[in-house]
């Protein structure tokens, strides 16, 4: 035993060449080996596999150069969108408001500043340029301010005024 092991010992160890490890990056992507196909050539003879029909069956819609399946055709059936009723309204003169109360103009703004629908938008309280704007009374608001909107909530324009501020309405 001494000696076999002194045998081993006395030869050095075969190095296995190291293969190159490639960096892993997204121009050296590819799918592990045998995971991908080669596309099916179809019409190609008997010998593929899928000659003279290509794969098509014969006769029928579906076997005819050209066919493509209408979206929600079901065979003839009436097709869902068709069987289920209409419903609702799409009202095309809807107006629609950007909201902001009061705690937030009260927090945003010093007392007496003049708060305009532009002022609103720079400050990031209002997002479209072209939206009209409305006032609503969540919070209190302790501050004079003079605040210009295209609406105004009731109790928003009475705390405005409590608080010694003026609500000036503007025209949409």
């Amino acid at each position: 035993m001494a000696k076999a092991k002194e045998k081993d010992e006395g030869k050095q160890p075969l190095e296995q060449p190291m293969q190159k490890q490639q960096k892993l990056n997204l121009s050296t992507l590819q799918p592990p080996k045998g995971r991908t196909r080669s596309k099916k050539r179809v019409g190609r003879g008997q010998g593929s596999g899928t000659g003279k029909t290509a794969g098509r069956g014969h006769k029928g819609q579906k076997s005819r150069s050209g066919y493509s399946r209408k979206r929600g055709f079901e065979g003839g059936q009436m097709p869902l969108q068709r069987r289920v009723p209409k419903r609702g309204f799409h009202n095309p003169f809807r107006v629609d408001y950007a909201v902001v109360n009061l705690d937030t103009l009260g927090e945003r703004f010093e007392a007496g500043t003049e708060v305009t629908p532009d002022l609103l938008r720079e400050r990031g309280l209002v997002r479209r340029g072209k939206q009209c704007v409305k006032i609503l009374a969540r919070g209190d608001l302790a501050k004079p301010l003079t605040v210009h909107a295209h609406k105004f909530s009731g109790k928003a324009a009475e705390k405005l005024a409590a608080g010694g501020g003026q609500a000036v309405v503007l025209e949409s």
